[in-house]
């Protein structure tokens, strides 16, 4: 592990792309087959569309606190719900505010203190995701699971976690990252999506300012890895031998999740936690975010549906 500080970091500023308000924007993704914008509210149970051509945006109700997402290859979407992963046809539903689920698998439907959190589709077609421990006390009562037609759901030997995040896939699909957000550490370890085992892991970056937990990421063509960084209001991209080498900064402190799209970085944020003062302070959290630049490029992973 190399700890985050290096020289000649580059920085830049994200501009606001959609004033969403979301209470915890997260789990955003890009459609390379529509063009188009998806991510969760998951506090408000929604799931929302932008369209960037023509700057509308929309969202679904749902039944539940929608975790995360991911593109499926059929041209659906895979929505982790609080206790179950179901598949949904949003662009088939463009004119309703609730969407008509089918339901893929249960998850820890019989446990009320966890809840599906983050999650991301390796570059083998299978969904990996992560339940969070809703538990008073803060213990660690979250796994990491994989979802797959042909296997269905299997549980990764991992350690039980509090906030699972930060869940991306090098470029050749045979290295993981993730973290439990407490503890401030991103880790890495070898990925097997045939057997569903994680092994030699290793710490690959850590956040030392106090208060600054990473959050969602997404890993490029490069195999950079880039963090979303709660309550820093950032996003950092990592060289793949764990060294900052961008900065791109939000105006509001709770960074959520990020995605690549060609020449461009789309940032989802959250308003929960800041107080009335802060959120006169920073009237765009909750919002979605973009910084374009011409050499972003991203590698578009989908699961495979039923």
């Amino acid at each position: 592990m190399v700890n985050a500080q290096v020289l000649q970091v580059t920085e830049a500023d994200a501009r606001l792309l959609v004033d969403s308000r979301c209470e915890l924007g997260e789990g955003i993704l890009w459609c390379d087959r529509r063009n188009v914008l998806y991510w969760t509210d998951i506090l408000a149970a929604r799931l929302w569309r932008y369209d960037p051509a023509s700057g509308h945006s929309q969202y679904w109700q749902l039944h539940e606190p929608l975790g995360c997402l991911a593109l499926a290859n059929d041209g659906r979407l895979l929505l982790g719900l609080a206790n179950g992963l179901h598949a949904a046809d949003p662009e088939a539903q463009l004119q309703d505010r609730e969407l008509s689920l089918q339901l893929l698998a249960h998850v820890e439907a019989d446990n009320p203190n966890t809840r599906i959190n983050d999650g991301r589709a390796d570059r083998h077609g299978n969904f990996v995701f992560g339940t969070k421990s809703d538990h008073a006390d803060g213990r660690r009562g979250g796994s990491f699971y994989q979802w797959s037609v042909g296997k269905g759901l299997r549980r990764l030997p991992l350690p039980h976690v509090a906030i699972p995040n930060a869940i991306c896939f090098s470029p050749d699909g045979e290295r993981i990252y993730f973290c439990d957000s407490p503890q401030a550490n991103i880790i890495t370890g070898r990925y097997d999506p045939q057997s569903a085992l994680v092994e030699e892991l290793q710490a690959f970056a850590s956040l030392s300012e106090p208060g600054i937990e990473p959050d969602g990421a997404v890993v490029d063509v490069q195999g950079r890895v880039w963090n979303a960084q709660w309550g820093a209001g950032r996003v950092a991209c990592y060289s793949a031998d764990g060294r900052i080498e961008q900065l791109v900064h939000i105006p509001t402190q709770h960074a959520s999740c990020c995605v690549l799209a060609p020449g461009a970085l789309y940032i989802s944020s959250a308003r929960v936690g800041l107080d009335a003062a802060a959120l006169s302070a920073q009237p765009d959290a909750g919002g979605i975010f973009v910084w374009e630049h011409p050499q972003l490029k991203a590698s578009v992973d989908r699961v495979e549906l039923p």
